[in-house]
């Protein structure tokens, strides 16, 4: 037989392809062709099988697809530290909202979002879901970078930086929208901040343009207690409840945090199919609480993780989310069994891409789905011995493991080196807006 040509042959030692579930391979190989998987099977079968212009054989490694952040603020990572300690509404108005309206501005977007890409691309992360404002900006920083991202066209009632009200930030993200929309890599959400900072009005047009453009909605939900003693107060109903009577709830709303869920709210995400983006480190590090992620996987729900962004976590690190994702399950039910390894994979992995309406394309590894991967290294003393590779992959392994990465085929991580950007660009980059926020 002669071999059938591929671009790309990524021999493992270990491969968990998150489909079929609770699945690790041993000593196999991924075929690539054209950015897409032409194969999965058996490295001894797969070099007779195929002639691959190029073979990286990782044989002290575990392979997995790439990991999907589905919620961050990206741009947020020059804010990385500047207030911590600060409980939510404090740390927005104090803090937060302050420096943004100093300093937010296309460049401080560019450049935040390529220091927050940068990071997550070390860390495994190949597609995130974005909310912030100057999404062209964002746009610009991804692209450079090569990094697959859905960015949110942002919806606040108030006056930034970027836009003057609703209208103008739907108008402005619309045409960044028009501009990018069919590039390979950039997508896009419709993202009204909270229901405790878009009206009524706002959300009844975001319905529309979602169902005209087939568009998910991006939206923080149930954060905190107070968000829906609030909305009791000057609705007469729950946000959720809220959302539901406007006809935002279905499987293209994907819910950031979901903290404070009764069981109506429960029963009303999940007769919609919605998703839930589950952000347990910086839930915490803000004293929010802890989504019952259990219960909500439970109900059928997708799940996925986020990182929310670098200035309230203080990390962009899916590996850390996904420990702490399964040990506050355990110590939430009081059972060891909950949220195990191979259920937390599949949150940073293929519940993402279900949120997103990417399952077809990207999430898991098999023959068809673009070749968005990430490997990780096991060979030194303080990961070994290993005796579960999933179990390893969430409760020894991190971020500083990972050593390699592909999107859409292409390489991106090289032995823990980026090959889009120097490390001493994004250290200037660092430290300038270092200084200008200091000042």
């Amino acid at each position: 037989m002669t071999p059938v040509p591929v671009d790309l042959l990524i021999e493992a030692r270990y491969l968990i392809p998150v489909e079929p579930y609770d699945t690790t391979l041993e000593h196999h190989s991924i075929a690539i062709r054209d950015g897409r998987i032409a194969a999965i099977l058996p490295t001894d079968q797969a070099r007779t099988r195929f002639n691959a212009a190029e073979t990286v054989s990782l044989p002290e490694h575990i392979v997995t697809p790439g990991l999907i952040n589905l919620h961050c603020h990206a741009a947020m990572t020059l804010m990385r530290g500047l207030a911590d300690d600060l409980p939510l509404m404090r740390w927005l108005q104090e803090a937060i909202w302050p420096a943004e309206a100093r300093h937010a501005s296309h460049a401080f977007v560019r450049d935040g979002s390529l220091l927050a890409g940068a990071e997550m691309l070390r860390g495994g992360v190949t597609t995130c879901n974005d909310m912030y404002f100057f999404p062209q900006a964002s746009a610009e920083a991804f692209d450079r970078l090569g990094m697959r991202a859905a960015l949110g066209i942002t919806v606040i009632e108030f006056p930034s930086q970027y836009a003057s009200d609703a209208d103008d930030y739907l108008h402005k993200g619309l045409a960044t929208f028009e501009t990018w929309r069919d590039h390979p890599l950039i997508s896009f959400t419709l993202a009204p901040h909270a229901p405790y900072t878009v009206s009524n009005a706002s959300f009844e047009r975001i319905g529309t343009l979602a169902d005209e453009l087939e568009l998910p909605i991006h939206i923080h939900i149930h954060e905190t207690a107070s968000e829906i003693s609030d909305s009791q107060r000057d609705f007469g109903q729950r946000p959720i409840a809220r959302l539901e009577s406007l006809g935002l709830l279905g499987p293209n709303l994907i819910g950031v945090h979901a903290v404070h869920l009764s069981e109506e709210d429960i029963d009303r995400l999940a007769l919609h199919r919605c998703a839930i983006a589950h952000c347990p480190t910086s839930n915490m590090k803000l004293a929010s609480g802890a989504a019952p992620a259990n219960q909500l996987l439970g109900r059928g729900l997708p799940v996925g993780l986020g990182s929310d962004g670098a200035a309230s976590n203080n990390r962009l690190d899916l590996w850390r989310e996904m420990l702490q994702a399964s040990l506050l399950a355990k110590l939430g039910t009081g059972d060891a069994s909950s949220l195990p390894a191979h259920e937390a994979l599949r949150m940073a992995t293929l519940h993402g891409a279900r949120a997103l309406g990417m399952d077809e394309h990207i999430g898991s590894l098999l023959p068809g789905k673009a070749a968005d991967i990430c490997a990780l290294r096991i060979d030194s003393p303080d990961s070994l011995p290993l005796f579960d590779a999933a179990s390893h992959l969430v409760y020894v392994l991190g971020r500083h493991n990972v050593s390699d990465v592909w999107i859409n085929g292409q390489r991106r991580l090289r032995g823990g080196e980026l090959l889009q950007i120097s490390n001493t660009e994004l250290l200037s980059i660092a430290l300038l807006w270092q200084n200008k926020l200091r000042q």
